[in-house]
Formats: C-alpha cells, structure tokens, sequence
C-alpha cells in the first residue's frame, strides 16, 4: 500500500513560500496626484480688471484712429476675425490709420474671464458704440479676446465681435 504524505505540511509549505514572496514585493507608493493647477501670477479678479482695461484703451484706440495700443498690445502672430474675414496685426494697425468709423462715444460691459491656463486667457463682453462706419450705425457686439502671457507681458492674441441680434 502507498502511502501518501498528509497534505497540511506542503499547504504551510505553500503559505510560507507565497508570504515570503509577497513580503519580498516593494513597497506600493501612493501614486502621484494629479498636477495641480498652476496658480496665475495675479489674482482672477485682478486679471479681468487689468485685461478689461487693456481692452477699453484698444476701444479708444479705435475711436481715436490710434494704431500705438494695437502696436503694444496685440500678438505678432495674432489673428483678428470680423465681417470682413481674417486679419492679421499688420492688416488692423494700418487700417486704424485711414478707419472709415465715427466714434462719439462706447461702453462695455457684461464681463467674463475664462482662464485657458496660467498663461492664457478668454476674455467676453458686450460693446455698444454711438457712432457710425461707413456711414452705417455700429451694431453691438459680442466680443472675445484670448490673451496670452508672453515674455511677462499679457497681449491679445485673438479677437472676434459677432453682431449683436436686434
């Protein structure tokens, strides 16, 4: 007759060798968490108050037909869309020159600040102009302008106004 070993010393064999093993594992580490925000160099209420006012002196700039703030302000590889299709910073500085708008008077108002990241951001609002181009009354509009930070430096990298419906 054959006799067979009892079972319970090769079961505390295998418990003893697959403890070892697992006692044997690295340590687990807490994974990483997710990056955190980078935080904006100025405060989201200070942003939209220094971008809000850069925005109003480009619209002055506009009623004035002064080319200097758009110069300072807008990106050299930014894009201007309107109604009369895509412009680049060349096309509006040289245009602000010779601008067929009559301007008494604008205001703006209903903004909005949406961060893109720490170095970018969507700025909207609503213009309302008393004036004329081309003879034409100046419809409001809706705005955006998406400033980048550069250098140090917040500029305008896009902007666009859609009609307002009437």
């Amino acid at each position: 007759m054959k006799r067979h070993l009892p079972l319970y010393p090769w079961a505390a064999i295998l418990v003893m060798a697959f403890a070892g093993f697992c006692f044997a594992q690295p340590q687990a580490t807490a994974s990483p968490s997710p990056a955190a925000k980078p935080k904006p160099k100025m405060s989201k209420a200070a942003l939209l108050k220094k971008l809000s006012a850069n925005e109003t002196a480009l619209w002055n700039a506009w009623k004035n037909k002064d080319s200097k703030p758009f110069q300072m302000w807008l990106a050299a590889d930014g894009v201007m869309i309107g109604e009369s299709g895509v412009g680049t910073k060349k096309d509006v500085t040289e245009m602000m020159a010779n601008s067929p708008c009559d301007i008494k008077s604008f205001t703006l108002s209903d903004w909005k600040l949406s961060m893109v990241d720490a170095n970018a951001a969507m700025l909207t609002y609503k213009g309302t102009a008393d004036g004329t181009c081309s003879g034409q009354p100046v419809p409001p509009v809706w705005a955006s302008s998406l400033w980048v930070m550069r250098k140090g430096k917040w500029i305008a990298f896009s902007h666009q106004e859609s009609n307002e419906k009437m």
